[in-house]
Formats: C-alpha cells, structure tokens, sequence
C-alpha cells in the first residue's frame, strides 16, 4: 500500500533531527508523533521552530522517544511503499531516526511523491497517454492543489497533502480515461 510521510525537524544543519513524523495511508489511516530527542541530539534553530511552532520543551515533555518511534515506524510501515515531497531531506531524519531505535539507517526506503503521482496516472492513462502527457497532468494537480495550500510545515497536514494530490491525480486521469475508480 502506498503511504505518505513527513517529518518536521531541528533544523536543516548536518546535525539537524527529526521532531515530529506522520504518515497517511492511501486509505487515510494515520498516524503521527512528536519525536522526543535521543540524549546525543543537541542541534536547534530557533528559524526553523519558528517555521514549525514546535518548542524544544514540547518535544522534551511531549514527545515519544526516538527509539520507540522508529521501532513503531518498522513495525507499522515496513513492506509498504513510503513517498515524501521533499525524500532527500525526509530520508536523512528517517535514517537518523531508525539509527536511533537501533535499526538500519535504510531499513525504510523513501521514494519521491511525485512518483507516487506519475505511477498512479500511469495505471490509468497508459499506454494511451505518454510520459510527456502523465507528467504534464501530474504539474497541474499539483500546481492546483499547491496554490493556497502552501505547506503548514507540520507533518501530518503536510503528508495529507501528498496524499490528496494522489486522489486527484488518479481522479483526473480517471476522468480523461472515463474510468469509474469506485
């Protein structure tokens, strides 16, 4: 099954670590949680706190320890196909964080969104459409979806928004190929 996620983090230094993790499934099950810091993770920007509102003291009182978030995260994702907006950056904290629960930093692999879109065009639109075509769908999805829904920067929300932009992907190319998708 497919699953969206998104992490929140310290800040976007070298040091930087994972605050908060969601995920929605294709489905919209969900989950997310404040990351209470492992004791070797000391990085902060106030910048970024400012962009997400989540305090150091938030994490610290409210948050679930990494180790057992990462440990949830193998035992709830693993199998699943996982996309995030932004991979590389949501990658580097998804390995610090299962580094954290004692796991292989690439027990959980992260693909990119929008081949999570592409795909699902693809399954509906191939091989009538080209790539050209699938692609130049999947920019106006997600241009239409993006404009004034900016980013919260809060990872369930963030998350859902991917998620979104896959049912509108696939709920366009149904319409182009007259397919009913229920």
């Amino acid at each position: 099954m497919i699953v969206f996620l998104d992490f929140e983090a310290s800040s976007l230094a070298k040091k930087s670590f994972p605050i908060e993790v969601a995920w929605v499934f294709q489905d919209g099950r969900s989950r997310s949680f404040l990351i209470r810091p492992a004791p070797d993770w000391t990085d902060w920007s106030t910048e970024a706190q400012a962009i997400h509102g989540i305090s150091r003291e938030l994490i610290d009182s409210d948050g679930i320890a990494a180790d057992l978030v990462a440990q949830g995260m193998m035992k709830e994702l693993a199998g699943h196909d996982l996309y995030a907006s932004a991979p590389s950056w949501d990658g580097k904290w998804l390995s610090v964080l299962l580094r954290a629960g004692g796991l292989p930093r690439h027990a959980l692999r992260i693909g990119k969104s929008r081949d999570a879109f592409l795909a699902a065009a693809r399954d509906l639109m191939a091989p009538a459409a080209d790539e050209a075509a699938l692609a130049n769908l999947v920019e106006d999805v997600i241009a239409t979806i993006r404009f004034g829904n900016a980013p919260t920067h809060r990872a369930l929300p963030d998350a859902m928004l991917d998620l979104q932009c896959w049912h509108l992907v696939r709920n366009e190319a149904a319409r182009r190929t007259g397919t009913n998708l229920t």
